[in-house]
Formats: C-alpha cells, structure tokens, sequence
C-alpha cells in the first residue's frame, strides 16, 4: 500500500513495556505503521516473571474493538494473548463481522518455562481462531499444542507438525526454530495450499543466532513488525524478510538497553536511533553536504554500519531513476503500445530482441542463485530463471511464430546483456542481484500502465493481459526484498556499487525500449 498501515493488536499489557501491546506498538511504528491497541488483559509483569493477570469483561472487550472499527480503517490486525475460550470467542465473533484484510496471530499459550497458560477449552478455542486469520506465527511448544502432538525436537520435525497444523486449518504457518538451541535460528513460511509466491509450499530463512539473553517480547515484536510489513508489501516472504531483519537488528543492540534484573527487551527503535546520530554527525561533519541526499545516505551507512538504512535503499535508488522512468513512459513504442497504434512490425522487433535477451538474462538470474546466501534466495533466483526459459520465452514464440530464430542481438541488446554478465562474472552477490533489479521493477511499472491501457478491442490484448497478473507485483516485491537485504548487509563501497549497477540497467531499460522506434 501506498500509505502509512494502520495496524491493530489485540493483546494484553506488559507494565515494562517490553512484551505485550507495549512491545506491539514499538514495532508497529519502527515497520513504518500506525499502532492501535484494544486491550484483552492487564497483566503484572516485569522482565522476571509474571505475577497475575486480571481480565476485563468481554463486554468492555467487544466495546473497545467496536470503538476502534466503528471509527478507524483497520489495513492489519495483530492477535496476542487472549487467555480464556470467551475472549477468544469474542475476538472471532469480530473477525468474522468486520474482515480485516490481515491478521496475523501470535498464539500466547506456552510460557517460556514450560507451563501450560491456557486451559483444554481455550487451547480448542485458540485452534479453532486459526480459520479465521491468515497466518500464525508459534514457538514450538506452541506449534506442538497446535498439532495435538509433542514439541518438535528437530527442525524437519518441526515443518512437519506446521504442514499438518496448515493442512488442518487453511492457515500460513511461521515456523520459528529458535527453541532447538544450536548457532542457528532458522524459520519457514508453510502453506500446504502452495500459496506462496511461485507456488511454492515452504520458504525457509536461514539466521544465525543473535548471543544475547534479552529477548523479552520477541514473538510479540516479530508478529506485529510481520502484520506492518505484509500491509505495507502483499507478500507474505518479503514481509517475513524484511520483519526478520529488522529483529535481528534489535536483538543484535538489545544488550545497549538497561532494563530490568531479567531477561530484558529487544532494542526496537535501534536503527532509528543511529541513523539519526549518524545524520547529526554528519551534518556537524560537512554541513554542505546535507544538501545532497546521496551523501548523507552514504554518510549515514559509514557510520552506523551495515543494518540502520535511515529510509530504504532501494525506495532510494528508485526516486533516484524518476527521470528515466519518465522518459520510459513517454517513448513512442509504449505509447503506441498503450494505445494500439504500433505497427506490427516494431512489435515484432522489439519481441525478437527481447526473446534473444531472455536467455542470457537466465543465466544472470541463474548466476545469482548460485551466489545466494539463503535456500530461499536461491529458490527465488532459480524459478525467475526458469521462468524466462521455458514461461515466458514461449509466450515470444507463440507471438512471433519463429521469427526469433532470425534475428541477431542488436548492440543494444548486446551491451545490456554485456552488463548483466559482467556484474554475475563480478562475483558480488549484492552488486549483481541490484543489478537484476530494474530487469523486475521497471518492467512491473511499465506493465501496470499498460493493463490499465488494455480493453477487448486492443490489438495486443492478449499481452497486455499478462501484466494484469497477480503474481506479477509479488515476485517484484519479493525481488526488492532480497536486493533491500542485501544492501543493508552490504559495506559502504559494496553499496555504492549496488546503486550504480542498480542505474546503469535503468538506462539500459530505457534503451532497450526505445530501440524499436
């Protein structure tokens, strides 16, 4: 969406602001939303325990969800601790009348020593909720009530129990594994629908394990932060991603807070808080150059490291190539494309030129597989590869009945292609995935103006038909993901090679497009 997300968490209270709906809130705002509360409980606790908890009516419940949706456009809705079978059925009676498009449930019913927190008839309530919400996000005890089995000892163990829990319920599952102990925490995306973008069933991220004993409200932090994002990007993998990285971040500078004799909060707003120490500096450093976005952005990364991103560097890069954008869409052949009137001979050019491009740009995509870091980058990368050889290099075949086999690469075809080798011989993962970038986004951008354009009677109905594609958005945004991780991982030099690269295939676009006219 183009707007600030307003996100509404439905649970109770922690006093030491480190868990619960204080927690949701942070991270709610530090994801880029607008955090809403309704209160299901007030709980006394701090970061050593909990020590009672006191339930409202659900009357004063159904009022306060009621007041919050009579008044407010509700875009997601995170679910925490809901702790007896009435509050649960009050917040499902709600879900089904108003139908807020996300909602994401952290189901509270394991305490982290162990105990069982709720009773037989909440736990039945809490696995009949999971039909009325579109992703759930358990610890493993949690996913071991969930499944009516034993908490999951190892990791296929685990994915196991959350293919039948999604089986079983029509629910998304977020595995998390951080309770196996060991030097990783991995998590998956399970859908036994294969919902997932490219019809896949599972998407695993691999993490190392943060070394820190603060980690007080992490599942309630990553639920809230997983709502945020998924309103913000409509994907559900880059949602996870990006919500994954920004706790990990958090983790990583919790042990800077001092809060507590137990275990203590994450650190939600820590990249916040150095990027705006790191722009003061700089601007105390060389006051010109505030003037120059660029060079405070640069500034910022050299001194707040790799994972602060004052705004996001690919947001960045993209206002950054406005006016190639512009310059894109004013070309004769996409106006004639809009509008009909290219001649069918241009068309056919551009499709030959473009069906020559696909088979090297696979094997760049292919490049970027091999040099993924994570098993889901690597699916990514691989099924955009064989997409363009065997999806979408038939669509060109069927168009140009043979044609294709004619024609020889222009030289802007070849400079372009020349590029995207370079940059996947370069041996930069970084470098090489911003580069692909544009190859995603601008043509997303130029598509969506031209199914706008379409109706029954165009000429090139049938093609412009596949820009109207829903998948299509999704895999740009789950490409974006990927390349925006990269570069907070990326050193300050690294990422001025990402933007460059990143530039020069928007010029190439530009070119490409215009070759035919």
């Amino acid at each position: 969406m183009s707007g600030i997300p307003r996100v509404l968490s439905i649970a109770g209270t922690d006093p030491t602001g480190g868990a619960g709906i204080q927690a949701d809130l942070k991270a709610i705002a530090a994801n880029g939303g607008y955090g809403m509360a309704v209160v299901t409980s007030l709980v006394a606790q701090n970061t050593q325990g909990v020590r009672s908890i006191h339930l409202p009516p659900t009357s004063f419940l159904r009022e306060q969800l009621d007041a919050v949706s009579d008044d407010v456009t509700i875009d997601a809705v995170k679910i925490g601790m809901l702790a007896t079978d009435e509050v649960v059925a009050e917040v499902a009676d709600w879900l089904r009348r108003i139908r807020p498009p996300i909602v994401v449930l952290d189901p509270v019913m394991v305490a982290t020593s162990g105990d069982r927190l709720l009773d037989e008839r909440a736990e039945a309530a809490m696995r009949g909720l999971l039909a009325e919400v579109d992703i759930v996000t358990p610890n493993l005890p949690e996913l071991a009530v969930l499944a009516e089995c034993p908490v999951a000892l190892t990791w296929p163990e685990a994915l196991s129990q959350a293919r039948a829990v999604s089986a079983r319920h029509g629910v998304i599952v977020l595995t998390k594994g951080g309770h196996l102990g060991g030097q990783g925490s991995p998590d998956a995306l399970v859908d036994a629908a294969a919902g997932l973008p490219g019809g896949r069933d599972l998407v695993e991220f691999a993490q190392d394990r943060v070394p820190t004993a603060n980690t007080h409200g992490t599942g309630c932090s990553l639920s809230s932060a997983l709502a945020t994002r998924q309103a913000r990007l409509g994907d559900w993998v880059a949602a996870v991603a990006s919500a994954k990285e920004w706790l990990t971040d958090s983790l990583r500078h919790a042990d800077e807070l001092d809060v507590g004799q137990g275990n203590g909060p994450i650190n939600h707003f820590a990249a916040l808080w150095r990027a705006g120490d790191a722009a003061a500096a700089a601007a105390v450093a060389d006051p010109a150059a505030v003037a120059d976005p660029a060079a405070v952005a640069d500034a910022v990364a050299s001194i707040t490291g790799p994972a602060a991103g004052i705004a996001a560097q690919t947001e960045e890069w993209w206002a950054g190539i406005e006016h190639l954008r512009t310059e894109i869409g004013d070309l004769a052949f996409i106006r004639g494309l809009a509008d009909g009137s290219l001649a069918d001979d241009a068309f056919s050019d551009y499709l030959a030129q473009d069906a020559l491009y696909l088979r090297d740009y696979s094997r760049a995509l292919a490049r970027a597989s091999q040099l993924a870091p994570t098993v889901a980058e690597q699916a990514f990368w691989a099924s955009s590869a064989h997409g363009c050889l065997v999806e979408e290099l038939e669509l060109h075949r069927t168009w140009l009945d043979g044609r294709a086999t004619d024609a020889a690469p222009s030289a802007v075809t070849t400079a372009y292609l020349g590029h995207l080798l370079a940059a996947a011989q370069g041996g930069s993962y970084p470098v090489l995935v911003a580069a692909l970038l544009p190859c995603f986004w601008i043509y997303q951008d130029v598509g969506e103006r031209l199914a706008a354009a379409n109706h029954s009677e165009h000429p090139y109905r049938a093609w412009l038909d596949c820009y109207a594609q829903p998948d299509f958005q999704a895999v740009t945004l789950e490409a974006i993901a990927i390349v925006e991780q990269a570069a907070r991982g990326a050193a300050a030099t690294e990422r001025a090679d990402m933007r460059r690269a990143f530039h020069a295939s928007a010029e190439h676009e530009l070119a490409f497009f215009d070759q035919t006219t």
